[in-house]
């Protein structure tokens, strides 16, 4: 006996589904929104039957992907039908305020391709930074992992240092002589400058200016350099001595001997004195002996004008008009490093208090370069052309950047980040070669000075920072004693 179907079983059937007896089908509108799509597409292999899944597509409208634009090629099926089929593909994918939002085949926004034929700018981005980024916005994809687990970080914007002085000193007789060293900036905030045959000092807590010493119409004042504890200041002069005053007091403690010229260039350690003098020579002073110096280095073939300790008190740097550059040890009276890549004199040296054998140095017109040095092996780091001869160089104690001082011809002041060398800011001001330099105690102010006169306070670095403080828990330390 043959069966007849319902039409219920038959909706049943023609449903692929098999529902209980009663049941009926009921289709919503997705379903015919997704068959009407199909049926605008290629037509199907008569072997596979398509199906509709229950896939949740959330709305994007927000996500600004419209901006990598839908541009219209032409159906491959019906000609006359594109506009209809992408009107209707962009309500379903990405809502219908964005069917309306722009006409088809332009579309703006990050990354659109804007096809304009006179346009230069093929093939490349034009940035907006009207709106916050999308998860999908070009700016946070990755080539090779797919999508950032992490939000884009904003770059840090440059720190700003600002391009005048704060203050500005009248220096009358400060000479503009390259090889001499004339200011010094003291751990207890005293400024040391010779003028003429005069050292004058400059307090920066109350302005107050004291005359420390006058040498008399037959010598001057070549080189100055506080002890780092800050109450002695030594001076080297016209006629060879070093003297060593009592900064306090304005009393002379000592004179010692032994240049047979000029002394330029003074630096202190924790316990001994080194000085620098046209006659070639480094001598080493320690005041707790009677003799003028206790010991003689002799390497330099010319003036020396450059001359620094490190912070641990084990090398001594030293440069010379012979465009050398001198590596000294504690033991031994040869140099342990002889650097000769710089090709004009080298009076700027700077150890770095960051980092143990880290040098920097400068050379003068012909070179132009600051250089970096590993002084345990000797081997050159890094070296930047700075267009002008670099007169002064100084570490900031606070973050890993120096400053510069130069002289012909741009008589600049340029503050540099390391290791990556990019400028942080160059400063102008002096009309002439900014030939000395010296830094505060808390390492946020230099103080600069030239042959035309002036010294100038500018704010350069930031400061230190302070390290979180320690929460109190309570507890005895063993040996110490908490008081409430």
């Amino acid at each position: 006996m043959e069966e007849t179907s319902s039409p219920s079983a038959d909706r049943r059937r023609s449903s692929g589904v098999n529902l209980p007896s009663g049941m009926s089908l009921h289709v919503d509108t997705v379903s015919y929104s997704v068959r009407a799509i199909s049926n605008l597409s290629s037509s199907p292999s008569p072997s596979k039957t398509s199906s509709c899944g229950d896939r949740f597509i959330p709305c994007r409208s927000s996500s600004r992907l419209h901006a990598f634009g839908l541009i219209d090629k032409g159906s491959p099926v019906k000609e006359g039908g594109n506009e209809a089929y992408t009107r209707l593909l962009k309500s379903e994918l990405f809502g219908p305020d964005f069917a309306s939002s722009s006409p088809a085949g332009h579309v703006s926004g990050i990354g659109s391709p804007v096809s304009s034929p006179g346009n230069k700018n093929m093939l490349r981005f034009r940035m907006d930074s009207s709106g916050p980024n999308s998860p999908y916005s070009p700016s946070i994809l990755r080539q090779d992992s797919g999508f950032s687990s992490e939000t884009a970080t904003p770059p840090k914007p440059p720190r700003k240092v600002s391009k005048t002085p704060h203050k500005v000193l009248d220096a009358p007789s400060l000479q503009d002589d390259f090889y001499l060293n004339l200011v010094d900036w003291s751990s207890q905030n005293m400024l040391a400058v010779g003028l003429g045959t005069c050292v004058y000092l400059w307090s920066a807590s109350n302005s107050k200016v004291t005359k420390l010493c006058d040498l008399g119409p037959n010598d001057g004042v070549c080189g100055v350099q506080w002890t780092r504890e800050g109450s002695y200041i030594s001076i080297g002069t016209s006629s060879g001595q070093v003297q060593v005053w009592d900064g306090s007091n304005c009393k002379k403690i000592r004179t010692m001997g032994g240049h047979q010229t000029r002394t330029g260039v003074l630096s202190w350690n924790s316990r001994i004195l080194a000085s620098g003098s046209r006659d070639r020579n480094i001598l080493q002073h320690d005041l707790r002996v009677p003799s003028d110096y206790i010991s003689k280095l002799v390497g330099h073939r010319s003036e020396v004008c450059g001359l620094k300790w490190s912070p641990d008190d084990r090398e001594l740097a030293s440069g010379g008009n012979d465009n050398q550059l001198l590596v000294w040890n504690q033991h031994s009276q040869k140099p342990a490093l002889k650097l000769t890549e710089h090709t004009a004199a080298v009076k700027a040296i700077a150890w770095s208090p960051h980092q143990n054998g880290l040098l920097a140095s400068g050379g003068g017109t012909a070179d132009r370069c600051i250089r970096f040095w590993n002084t345990t092996n000797g081997s050159q780091l890094n070296s930047v052309d700075t267009g002008s001869q670099v007169c002064n160089l100084a570490w900031s104690k606070n973050v890993n950047e120096l400053v510069s001082t130069h002289g012909y011809s741009q008589n600049q002041i340029m503050v540099w980040k390391y290791p990556s060398l990019a400028k942080v800011a160059t400063l102008t001001g002096h009309s002439l070669r900014v030939l000395y330099l010296a830094m505060s105690p808390d390492g946020q102010t230099i103080v600069t000075g030239a042959g035309d006169e002036t010294l100038r306070f500018w704010n350069v670095f930031p400061s230190v920072k302070t390290p979180a403080p320690v929460k109190d828990t309570g507890l005895w330390s063993l040996g110490r004693t908490q008081i409430r």
